[in-house]
C-alpha cells in the first residue's frame, strides 16, 4: 500500500507539469506565427539591397493570397522592383508601398518574396507593416511597432540597420518632370524639331506644286506668243501679196 501510494504522489508533478507545458504550448502557438525581414546589406544607404520577407501562415482553413506592405519614409514606391516570389504572383505599388499576390498559397504555407530596394534610407531601424489577406477573407495585421523594448502582440517587420559605409550618400530620386533639367533632351524637347520638320516639308512640297504650276503657265504663255508671231507673219506676208 505504502508503495503504491509513494507511486502516485511521485507521479502527480510529473503529470502537473506534463499538463503545464501542453497548456504553455497552446498558448503560445497562435503567438509564434509572425512576418519577418532580413537584408543582403543591412547598413544605411546601402544600394541595390535585396530584401526578403516571410509571413508566416496563422490559418488552418486558408492559404496566404495578397500581402500589402506600408514602405518606411524614405523608401519610395517606384524604388522597389520584385526579386522572387511564389508561382504567379506579382506586385504591384501602391500610394504608401506595395501589394504583392496570386493564386492562394497551400493552407500552412508561409509566403516568402524578396525585392530590391534602389537604396535603404539612413536610419537606424525599418518597420514595414503589413497586411496579411487570406483566400477565405481573413486579414492579419502585424502593423505594431514596438518601442523602448515593449512587447506587441502583432509586431510589423523590422530592419535593424548599422551605420552607412564611408564616403556612402544619397542617391538622388529618379528624374521627374518637376525636377532638375538633365542634359539629355526629353520627350518633349525631342519630339519639338518634328513640327518645324514638317513645316519645312510640306513647304518644299508647295514649292514644288509652286514651281510645277509655273512652269506650266509660261509654256502656255510662249505657244500663245508663238501662235501670234505666226498669224502676224502669215498675215504680213498675205498683204505684201496682193499688193
Amino acid at each position: 500500500m505504502n508503495r503504491s501510494h509513494t507511486r502516485l504522489q511521485l507521479s502527480r508533478p510529473a503529470f502537473t507539469a506534463a499538463c503545464a507545458v501542453m497548456v504553455v504550448g497552446m498558448a503560445a502557438g497562435p503567438a509564434a506565427a509572425h512576418a519577418e525581414v532580413t537584408a543582403s546589406d543591412p547598413r544605411a544607404l546601402a544600394e541595390n539591397v535585396t530584401l526578403s520577407f516571410t509571413s508566416e501562415a496563422e490559418s488552418d482553413t486558408a492559404g496566404i493570397a495578397e500581402l500589402r506592405v506600408v514602405l518606411p519614409k524614405g523608401i519610395a514606391p517606384d524604388a522597389v522592383t520584385l526579386k522572387d516570389a511564389p508561382k504567379e504572383w506579382a506586385l504591384a505599388a501602391t500610394p504608401d508601398g506595395y501589394a504583392i499576390g496570386g493564386p492562394a498559397l497551400a493552407t500552412g504555407t508561409d509566403a516568402e518574396y524578396s525585392i530590391t530596394v534602389r537604396q535603404l534610407p539612413d536610419e537606424k531601424t525599418l518597420a514595414f507593416k503589413t497586411l496579411e489577406t487570406y483566400s477565405d477573407g481573413k486579414i492579419s495585421r502585424w502593423i505594431e511597432v514596438p518601442t523602448d523594448g515593449e512587447k506587441v502582440d502583432n509586431p510589423a517587420p523590422v530592419l535593424e540597420l548599422k551605420a552607412a559605409a564611408p564616403g556612402a550618400k544619397l542617391v538622388a530620386p529618379s528624374p521627374s518632370p518637376s525636377g532638375t533639367p538633365s542634359s539629355a533632351p526629353s520627350p518633349e524637347q525631342s519630339a519639338a524639331p518634328s513640327a518645324p520638320v514638317a513645316s519645312a516639308s510640306a513647304q518644299a512640297t508647295s514649292a514644288e506644286e509652286t514651281g510645277s504650276s509655273t512652269g506650266a503657265t509660261v509654256g502656255v504663255v510662249a505657244a500663245a506668243l508663238l501662235l501670234v508671231a505666226a498669224g502676224t507673219f502669215w498675215w504680213v506676208r498675205r498683204s505684201r501679196s496682193r499688193a
